[in-house]
């Protein structure tokens, strides 16, 4: 928090805090009270389960392969720490208990939270450095056996000499990396091991295409993959990875070709580089391409085509936010988390306070060649204001509320339909869903601070109707003792379902 100040002017933001603060004690309520539930909103059934420890926090969950959610039915939920501790929390949810499972480095120097001391005491734990994790586990990936594979750390920054200049791997005879901050883990619920796998490439968010590979966020300059078949019959991880950097097919010609860098103009005879590190990730499942949003202002998303040897072959589409531009039908900025759905269109939450769509197909114009730079498509842009009030007086933005990341419901596991797009409702404390152009506001009024980073859904009984079903996600802000309920509550693991009516059993 102390960062974000400095980023945004310290003198300001300190200020604006303390009237904020100042307001509030002295009784200040927001302009627009909270709506009651209304509709279908009063039908949600909220199930919670305690799980971790009172000085960890959670990032992501994960039940089932994304792809295929009758995997794992019934089954254990995971939770991932990130820098708060090496230990994925697990909750059973048929019998109601929870567990953990112990990751691991591959290097014992690898750096630990618990070397960072806090900037100064704490009112609840004084000067203990309550975060100790060294894996920093992120998010997960759930494969078609219920494995799970996980973005965590494994060993310091440097990575190993396959990744670097000098090495025979194709990936690194074209793009050389130096360094990756976190790699992955692999935990198998048959035999209940663990296993470390080194990537060249830094992870972060990850999702399976339908071909058994991985791809990832954290890459920076890169979108790293990773084949689980090829692993799975080698145990080779230099050859079950792979990485390119963002080519646009600036010259038109349909093929990648030598490029410009970033910073050097179109060559109209040359493809160009660009820097796009990928923040959400997601392969459609319409046509196998893979989409990933980039942060900034006003931001985009980005379209990767691998090609049969994508270290040499991928090509890039990217698709500016339009801001100001009198051809689009609204505008919006900063996206975050995204996802793709059945008919491969693209959703993201964005800053500005919106679930925003993309459709390629209304494209009119050219999709490479010079002109496709970025805002060459305002005509695939959708916007969607999330509910509730906006800051007063706000012009640029379009809700108060702030929404981390999205997820479709593509298997209509919520009971609302398929292809319903879910996002994070953070400051209204609830589950945001989009039905018919319209948001439904699940909101969880129990312990009040319901913060959600991760969305999963599952179906453990098809034939069970509503109770067969649901969404999960977990309460993820990382002062959990901030929480309803002080020092001592811990994360929460939740589970959304809706009844078709408020008395259905």
């Amino acid at each position: 928090m102390s960062a974000r100040f400095t980023q945004v002017g310290r003198s300001r933001a300190l200020a604006m805090y303390a009237d904020w603060t100042d307001a509030i004690a002295k009784g200040k309520l927001p302009e627009a009270a909270p709506a009651r539930p209304q509709g279908r909103e009063r039908n949600i059934v909220v199930t919670m389960w305690d799980w971790a420890d009172p000085k960890v926090y959670l990032h992501d969950e994960i039940g089932t392969d994304k792809r295929h959610p009758t995997v794992n039915a019934n089954g254990p939920v995971y939770g991932a720490l990130e820098e708060s501790a090496d230990y994925m929390p697990v909750v059973n949810p048929v019998h109601n208990t929870a567990t953990q499972i112990k990751l691991q480095v591959r290097d014992p120097k690898t750096p630990s939270q618990a070397n960072n001391p806090p900037a100064q005491s704490s009112p609840y734990w004084g000067d203990e450095a309550i975060w100790t994790a060294q894996t920093t586990a992120h998010s997960f990936a759930m494969d078609d056996n219920a494995r799970v594979w996980i973005a965590a750390r494994i060993r310091p920054n440097q990575t190993p000499a396959f990744c670097q200049q000098g090495s025979s791997h194709p990936s690194a005879m074209a793009f050389p990396i130096a360094q990756s901050g976190r790699q992955m883990q692999l935990y198998d619920p048959k035999t209940k091991q663990v296993s470390t796998i080194d990537t060249c490439f830094g992870t972060h968010h990850l999702n399976f295409d339908d071909n058994g590979v991985l791809w990832f966020t954290g890459g920076g300059p890169v979108e790293g993959w990773f084949d689980t078949k090829v692993y799975d019959k080698t145990h080779d991880e230099q050859k079950a990875q792979g990485w390119t950097v963002f080519v646009l097919d600036t010259n038109g010609n349909g093929k990648r070709d030598a490029y410009v860098e970033p910073d050097q103009p179109i060559d109209p005879t040359k493809d160009k580089r660009i820097n796009a590190p990928f923040y959400g990730v997601a392969p459609s499942p319409a046509d196998g391409s893979i989409w990933g949003s980039v942060q900034g202002m006003p931001g985009s998303l980005v379209r990767l085509v691998p090609g049969s040897n994508p270290p040499a072959t991928a090509l890039s589409e990217i698709y500016e936010l339009p801001w100001n531009d009198p051809k689009a039908s609204g505008r919006g900025f900063a996206p975050r988390g995204m996802d793709v759905d059945s008919r491969g269109v693209v959703w993201t939450v964005l800053s500005s306070g919106q679930l925003a769509s993309f459709d390629r197909r209304k494209c009119k114009g050219p999709l490479n060649g010079p002109t496709a730079t970025g805002q060459h498509c305002p005509e695939g842009w959708a916007f969607y204001p999330l509910p509730g009030p906006n800051y007063q007086g706000a012009v640029d933005s379009a809700s108060a509320d702030s929404a981390y990341y999205d997820f479709v419901d593509r298997f209509d596991m919520l009971g609302l339909g398929t292809d319903v797009p879910l996002a994070t409702g953070n400051e209204s404390e609830a589950l945001l869903a989009l039905v018919g152009g319209k948001f439904m506001t699940f909101r969880v009024p129990y312990p009040m601070g319901f913060y959600a980073k991760g969305i999963d859904g599952r179906i453990d009984d098809a034939k069970a109707g509503w109770k067969g079903k649901g969404i999960w996600t977990s309460i993820s802000t990382r002062a959990p003792f901030h929480m309803e309920g002080g020092r001592g509550t811990t994360s929460k693991l939740v589970k959304f379902q809706v009844r078709p009516d408020p008395l259905a059993k």
